[in-house]
C-alpha cells in the first residue's frame, strides 16, 4: 500500500470513523434541562411551528442546516459506484460547510431506482433543511432532478458539481482574460467534456456575455454540431453550426480551452493552432487535461489554470458553494438564481484583485501574491471569502424579491467574520 493511500485511509478511520459529528448547542446537565429539551418542555416550540412553519427557523436548527445528497452515480472521477460509496465525498462537503461557512451539515446517499424516485425521496425530507445540496449525480439525470426539486422545495437547491465549477471557473476566466488583454464576448472557447459540470460553466460564460456561437464543445465523438443526430437535449444547447469536427479544428485561432474531460487528452503540439495569449483551464482531477509544465513549455504567453492544489490557479468550488449558501440561508431565499450566482461570480473575481493578506499567504506557503497570470482565482484559505460572497449573495437574494429577510443587520458582516 502507497504513503498517500494509508495516510488517507488512516485519517478517515482514525481515532473515529469519518468526518462529522454531532454537538449539542443547549445545556443538558440537569432534570430542567432534560425537560426543557425534550418532555414536556418541547411541546411548546412543537406548537409554535404547527401554527406558523416559519417558527422552524427561531425554534430549530433548520435555518443552519444543509443537506449533502447524492445517489453516488458520478463520484470525484471514480464514476458510478453507488451511494454507499459516495459517503466518505459526502462527509468531505459537510466539513467543507462547516470549515469554510459555520453551516451544519449532514450526508444523506438515496439508494433508489428511478430518477422520480430519487426527486421524491428528496423532496419529502426538504422540510428538515435549510437548503439542500446536491452532489456526484450524473449528467443528464442530475439536470432533470435538479429542475424538479427547485419546482418542489422552497428552500435553496444547489447541484454544486454544475454551478459551484461554473462560478468558479467564470471568476478566474474573466480575470484571465482581462490579463490577457481579452473580451469574453469576443473569445473563441473550446470546451472539451460534454456532461454536467462542462453544461453549466458555458451556459455561466454565456451570461457572462461569451457568444454561444463562439463555443465549440466536444464529447467522445468531437465537435458537438448541428448535423449529427439524437443529441440529447443538454449538448443540442451547445449544437454549433460549423465543419469543425475534431479537437484540433476547434483550437484553431481559440483563445480559451475549458477542458472538464479526463487526464492528458489536450496534446501539446494542439497549443500551437491557438490564438496569441491563449487561456488554458485543464480542470480534470487529479490529472489534467495537459499539464501544466508541458503547455507552458510549448507557449510562454498562456494562463493556465487546473484543478489541483500544487499548482497555481487552483479552480475550487470551495471558493463559492459554502458561502453562496451561507448567504441564501442567511435570507432565508427560496432559490438560488442566477443573478444570485452572478454575483458570486463577481465578488469571488474582485477580490482576487485586491492586496493578499499575510495569513493568506502564510496557510498558501507562498512569499507573495498578487493579481496577474499565476494569481486569477483567490485561495481558498482566504478568510475574506465567506463575508464576500455571502453578502454579494444575500443582497442579490434581496434585491430579486426570492428572500423572506428583506435587510441585512448592520453587524452582517462581522458576524462573518
Amino acid at each position: 500500500m502507497s504513503d498517500k493511500r494509508a495516510e488517507a485511509l488512516r485519517y478517515h478511520a482514525e481515532p473515529v470513523p469519518g468526518k462529522i459529528g454531532i454537538s449539542i448547542t443547549k445545556p443538558a446537565e440537569s432534570a430542567q434541562d432534560l425537560a426543557l429539551a425534550y418532555s414536556p418542555g418541547v411541546a411548546e416550540p412543537v406548537r409554535e411551528i404547527a401554527s406558523d412553519p416559519e417558527n422552524a427557523y427561531k425554534y430549530t436548527a433548520k435555518g443552519n442546516l444543509v443537506a449533502v445528497i447524492s445517489n453516488g452515480t458520478a463520484i470525484l472521477g471514480l464514476g458510478d459506484l453507488g451511494p454507499l460509496a459516495s459517503k466518505p465525498v459526502m462527509e468531505g462537503k459537510a466539513l467543507l460547510f462547516k470549515r469554510f461557512a459555520g453551516l451544519d451539515s449532514v450526508d444523506i446517499e438515496v439508494t433508489h431506482k428511478t430518477t422520480e424516485e430519487f426527486i421524491d425521496t428528496v423532496a419529502n425530507i426538504a422540510d428538515t433543511f435549510g437548503g439542500i445540496n446536491l452532489e456526484d449525480i450524473k449528467a443528464p439525470e442530475c439536470f432533470e432532478i435538479e429542475k424538479a426539486l427547485i419546482e418542489r422545495c422552497n428552500i435553496p437547491v444547489f447541484h454544486d458539481d454544475q454551478h459551484g465549477t461554473a462560478i468558479v471557473t467564470a471568476a478566474g476566466l474573466l480575470n484571465a482574460l482581462q490579463i490577457q488583454g481579452k473580451r469574453i464576448g469576443e473569445s473563441v472557447i473550446v470546451c472539451l467534456g460534454a456532461g454536467a459540470a462542462a453544461v453549466a460553466c458555458m451556459e455561466m460564460l454565456v451570461k457572462c456575455g461569451a457568444q454561444r456561437e463562439h463555443i465549440y464543445m466536444l464529447d467522445r465523438q468531437g465537435v458537438i454540431n448541428t448535423r449529427r443526430d439524437e443529441l440529447p437535449a443538454h449538448k443540442r444547447l451547445f449544437a454549433n453550426n460549423t465543419d469543425k469536427r475534431t479537437l484540433e479544428d476547434a483550437l484553431e485561432g481559440a483563445d480559451v480551452f475549458v477542458g472538464v474531460s479526463g487526464p492528458n487528452l489536450l496534446p501539446v503540439e494542439a497549443l500551437s493552432k491557438m490564438a496569441p495569449n491563449p487561456v488554458i483551464f485543464a480542470c480534470s482531477n487529479p490529472d489534467p487535461e495537459i499539464k501544466p509544465e508541458l503547455a507552458k513549455g510549448a507557449r510562454d504567453d498562456l494562463i493556465m489554470a487546473t484543478g489541483r492544489s500544487d499548482y497555481p490557479n487552483q479552480v475550487n468550488n470551495v471558493l463559492c458553494f459554502p458561502f453562496i449558501f451561507r448567504g441564501a440561508m442567511d435570507v432565508r431565499a427560496s432559490v438560488i438564481n442566477d443573478e444570485m450566482k452572478l454575483a458570486a461570480v463577481e465578488a469571488i473575481r474582485a477580490l482576487a484583485q485586491e492586496e493578499v493578506p499575510a495569513s493568506v499567504l502564510t496557510a498558501a506557503q507562498v512569499e507573495s501574491l498578487s493579481f496577474g497570470k499565476d494569481y486569477i482565482i483567490p485561495k481558498p484559505m482566504d478568510p475574506r471569502l465567506c463575508s464576500r460572497v455571502a453578502t454579494a449573495v444575500a443582497k442579490a437574494a434581496i434585491e430579486t424579491g426570492v428572500a423572506a429577510i428583506t435587510s441585512l443587520p448592520d453587524d452582517y458582516l462581522n458576524d462573518l467574520a
